[in-house]
């Protein structure tokens, strides 16, 4: 049986509240679970109590080899009860192969531009010798 703490919702629509719940991970997430360890109500703001956690109940069930989710780990890490590796994906921000074709023509317009307005101030002296007639 593969233990996951993790949310289950409940509230109204558009206004959340989860229950951190320890349950099957075959198991609906609203649906069946096994313990029930705390609450996150993302609708307090952030200064305020937002997460209750009861850390004995997450303490044993981290011993018995229950897998946190992504959320419930931040907020176990929060707590010093398990420590997160910090999770980073560079390559996914980058523009993708038609944005950085467009990105490329641009700049080549930009120097081509440059260039020609270089061009002609370099020539301008030249042509202005004083013509004497």
């Amino acid at each position: 049986m593969s233990l996951k703490i993790r949310l289950s919702r409940g509230g109204a629509k558009k206004r959340p509240f989860y229950r951190i719940v320890v349950a099957d991970s075959r198991y609906p997430r609203d649906g069946r679970f096994i313990d029930r360890i705390g609450t996150f109500n993302p609708i307090l703001p952030k200064d305020a109590e937002r997460v209750t956690l009861d850390l004995d109940k997450a303490k044993e069930w981290l011993a018995k080899g229950a897998q946190p989710t992504d959320r419930v780990a931040r907020f176990l890490d929060e707590r010093g009860l398990l420590k997160r590796s910090a999770k980073s994906n560079p390559e996914k921000s980058k523009p993708k192969k038609k944005a950085q074709e467009r990105l490329d023509a641009a700049k080549a317009a930009e120097e081509e531009k440059a260039a020609k307005a270089a061009a002609p101030a370099e020539a301008a002296p030249a042509e202005e010798a004083p013509a004497e007639a």
